[in-house]
């Protein structure tokens, strides 16, 4: 269950400012307690905050998703604010909301089995130039501002050295008991990952119009100084398939902060419906399936030869939902849904190959206790239809089997005992969902 996803009352914005006042710390604990009071009996796993980078970035300097505030001069549909204070400024109450949300669930009986950890959306990075010095310490700089911000003070207490010497005075800090508070506040990292961006240092910013996005001097582009994409793409534009960059995002996660349980909480790609396609073209979904295909091969990579400790991958999503500030065009899920005659429900060709998917077996060497999985040639596999069950090469259980032995290395602690001690649980959505088709 996720706690906070972008929508506090408005009665709050109204009566002291949501999240750029501190009251709102204590507001959330309570909040958050009552859930615990009447659910933590029920629910085992629990996120608190899901991607407050995009909350405040988008929400406070860019002024694009609520709550809609920045400087007039970056977007003039901004009715208040400052893009150069206000980012940090929500962020670090969003940050201290989490702590003191896991400090109610760590005291609250009804919870002692469960699990309670905050939920990240991290690009990755690559540089523009790769030859370009520049652009290497850019891209450092573009990492720390999407992983590093809300990572070192969950795990460590504190905001990144390489942050407060950019920001200066306009980044807040904390006290020892905030700090403290915060330290090692999540018993796991949840990640939302979809796509990446080239990353080339901006050698000039104006200095009387400071905001969040030109504080790290860096310019994100979908090409690089030779015109390369990462993969193939969504029609907005915006998403580009990069399986290779989850891999590199958990390991980016696992050498920087000891490898800590990791689930992959969203991962998907849309169909954009500007009305000019029929629902048959929709629901021929060709690009989802090798989307999805290829990043669980990357998932699989990042368990077997890089040793990163995930526990879990949820898909973004069951049904096309209400996309923010998309509205209804950009369609994510593995249901289309007719937003025009009663909110029907139609399977996407992905359906049929998640289903095939979950129902491949384990396949163990018994000579060395391995699991192993299909290999197919690229070529073979995309000759084949959706629903031949031969055209995949990772297979669901060798997933689960990686899951719930690999990771765990230390059979006495008893944080990994609780982190799966339900397995269709933490696999929720795909175990839960997809085998009840």
């Amino acid at each position: 269950m996720t706690l906070y996803h972008w929508d506090h009352p408005q009665a709050l914005e109204d009566e002291y400012g949501g999240f750029l006042n501190p009251q709102i710390v204590e507001d959330f604990r309570d909040f958050a307690r009552v859930y615990f009071e009447e659910f933590g009996d029920k629910v085992k796993m629990w996120t608190t905050i899901n991607e407050p980078y995009v909350i405040t970035v988008a929400g406070y300097d860019a002024g694009n998703k609520a709550v809609g505030r920045c400087s007039k001069w970056v977007n003039s549909k901004c009715q208040a604010g400052d893009s150069a204070t206000e980012p940090y400024i929500a962020s670090h109450h969003l940050l201290l909301a989490h702590a003191a949300a896991v400090q109610e669930f760590r005291k609250c009986n009804k919870t002692q089995d469960g699990q309670i950890g905050i939920v990240l959306s991290p690009l990755w990075f690559e540089p523009y130039d790769s030859n370009s010095p520049a652009d290497n310490e850019a891209v450092k700089r573009a990492l720390a501002i999407e992983l590093d911000w809300h990572l070192d003070p969950v795990i460590h207490g504190d905001y990144p050295e390489l942050m407060k010497k950019h920001i200066g005075n306009r980044l807040p800090s904390f006290t020892p008991e905030q700090s403290k508070m915060l330290k090692n506040s999540s018993d796991f990292i949840g990640i939302n990952y979809y796509t990446a961006r080239y990353i080339a240092h901006l050698p000039h910013i104006d200095p009387a119009r400071p905001r969040f996005v030109t504080d790290q001097q860096l310019k994100w582009t979908v090409t690089n100084h030779t015109n390369h994409q990462f993969g193939p793409g969504e029609d907005r534009g915006i998403l580009q398939s990069h399986p290779e960059g989850l891999r590199k995002v958990l390991n980016y996660i696992k050498d920087k902060y000891n490898n800590p349980i990791v689930y992959i909480k969203e991962n998907g790609i849309n169909d954009y419906d500007d009305g000019t396609k029929s629902r048959e073209e929709i629901l021929n979904d060709t690009f989802r399936m090798s989307y999805h295909e290829d990043h669980i091969q990357q998932l699989h990579k990042a368990i077997i030869d890089d040793g990163c400790d995930v526990r879990g991958y949820y898909v973004w999503s069951l049904l096309d939902n209400f996309e923010w500030e998309h509205g209804y065009s950009t369609r994510f899920g593995l249901y289309y849904v007719d937003y025009d005659n009663d909110l029907t429900r139609y399977p996407k060709n992905s359906v049929n190959w998640f289903k095939q998917f979950l129902n491949k077996p384990v396949v163990k060497n018994e000579e060395t206790e391995e699991e192993e999985v299909w290999d197919v040639s690229r070529e073979e596999r995309y000759n084949k239809t959706f629903d031949d069950s031969e055209g995949f090469e990772a297979s669901v259980g060798s997933i689960l089997y990686l899951m719930t032995n690999v990771s765990r290395r230390e059979e006495d602690d008893e944080r990994d005992r609780c982190a799966l001690g339900n397995l269709n649980h933490q696999l929720g959505f795909l175990l839960g969902s997809y085998n009840s088709l």
